[in-house]
């Protein structure tokens, strides 16, 4: 990290090292503490200030406002950095956009990206708190959880570049329907400054002339030998939706000034379409790290896509804040899991046995009694997909089927 003096640590008791004078970095977690480090007792954090200096902290601080020292650290990274900042949101595929805008930037230049989903006023402020003095990139998720949240990272992080990968029905317990959802996601084209970048989809309006905006359209792509092909660039995955992350990260890459190189393997975030062997032939799609309407049928038509004559199975667990409109949505996906040919529906939750309402399926009420029936129903040789939104908790799924124990 760059390095902050403490005099530049925001408000909140703070105790330093014998012989500190600068932090040169920022954890929330003190199992992370590396020597240097500034630990920030966030909620229950003040119980591991101990462990904290144990592990070589330069300095710990319980912050008089957690959420404010962690925007004032980031904020304070960022001014001093020289890096350009993209800023990535979207319905879906923030993640999966920026590992391959990460990946296709590594080539050329040097990097930051989020870990993870660490796309939250923590998860933003931790990221440019990484900035070293020689990044070149730094590359930001996102979060949208209601209006103002995005303008908020936004002030913290002042992108120069921002990119909307897609609209869809997502949060719309705290938004209202899907025109507040682009709303919200807006703050990010008016976070940018003048002479700025809006990468967006084609008929995403924006109202600003003083940015330069780049729109990407449904992109032309071609598929052959387990690769994609796309913009000039051979992608090593087949997924539909990630060729449309592609189609917004080379928009970035173009933004940037850097060079498309011909060919790319990219190592996407844990439960995002990961795939895993399974007895018999069989594969595992583990994409159980969140879902939304969109992005559920986006991973039902991988299953068809990745299934190969094989027997489709889809385990699906409910989708979270989508308002009184919830059940028709459920309903929808369970539709177009029928449509796409799914053989097996097992649907997990509450909210999921709206899909039998769409297609013939086993219900679940709880995780628990969810396992048992894919206990049942799974077979060697299936091809398996597993989602849910996080809180389900699905990849419990997961590793029973793919036998990881703890």
């Amino acid at each position: 990290m760059i390095p902050l003096a403490l005099a530049d640590l925001p408000p909140g008791r703070l105790e330093t090292a014998l012989g500190a004078e600068h932090v040169t970095g920022v954890k929330i977690d003190s199992r992370l503490i590396e020597p240097g480090d500034l630990f920030v007792a966030v909620g229950r954090g003040v119980e591991f200030l101990q462990d904290a200096r144990a592990r070589g902290a330069a300095a710990t601080l319980v912050p008089d406002d957690a959420f404010a020292a962690m925007a004032a650290l980031g904020a304070a990274v960022r001014d001093r950095s020289s890096a350009r900042i993209v800023g990535i949101t979207g319905s879906m595929g923030k993640t999966g956009t920026k590992d391959i805008l990460a990946a296709l930037c590594r080539l050329n230049a040097r990097v930051v990206a989020a870990e993870a989903s660490f796309n939250n006023e923590l998860g933003v402020p931790l990221t440019l708190c990484r900035l070293e003095p020689d990044t070149e990139v730094c590359i930001l998720e996102l979060a949208m959880r209601g209006f103002g949240q995005i303008a908020e990272l936004g002030a913290i992080a002042r992108p120069e570049i921002g990119a909307i990968t897609n609209i869809g029905p997502v949060h719309l317990e705290l938004v209202g329907d899907v025109e507040g959802v682009r709303r919200a996601k807006a703050e990010l084209v008016e976070a940018l400054p003048p002479g700025g970048t809006a990468v967006v989809q084609e008929d995403f309006p924006v109202e600003r002339d003083d940015i330069r905006v780049v729109r990407v359209g449904v992109p032309e792509v071609v598929v052959e030998d387990g690769r994609t092909l796309l913009g000039g660039v051979s992608f090593g995955f087949t997924a539909r939706h990630h060729a449309a992350n592609a189609a917004v990260a080379l928009a970035v890459l173009d933004a940037l000034g850097l060079p498309r190189p011909a060919r790319l393997d990219v190592e996407f975030s844990r439960w995002r379409g990961e795939e895993l062997p399974l007895p018999g032939g069989g594969l595992l799609v583990n994409d159980c790290y969140n879902a939304n309407p969109v992005s559920m049928r986006a991973a039902l038509q991988l299953l068809a896509d990745r299934a190969e004559g094989r027997r489709r199975v889809a385990i699906l667990g409910d989708m979270a804040e989508l308002g009184p409109a919830g059940p028709s949505y459920h309903r929808e996906v369970g539709a177009a899991a029928a449509e796409l040919g799914v053989d097996v529906l097992v649907a997990i939750g509450p909210l999921a046995r709206g899909y039998l309402e769409g297609a013939e399926g086993r219900w679940a009420p709880t995780l628990e009694e969810g396992i048992a029936v894919v206990r049942e129903v799974v077979a060697p040789g299936d091809c398996v997909l597993v989602k849910a939104s996080r809180a389900m908790g699905l990849e419990a799924v997961v590793d029973m089927l793919a036998g990881v124990t703890a």
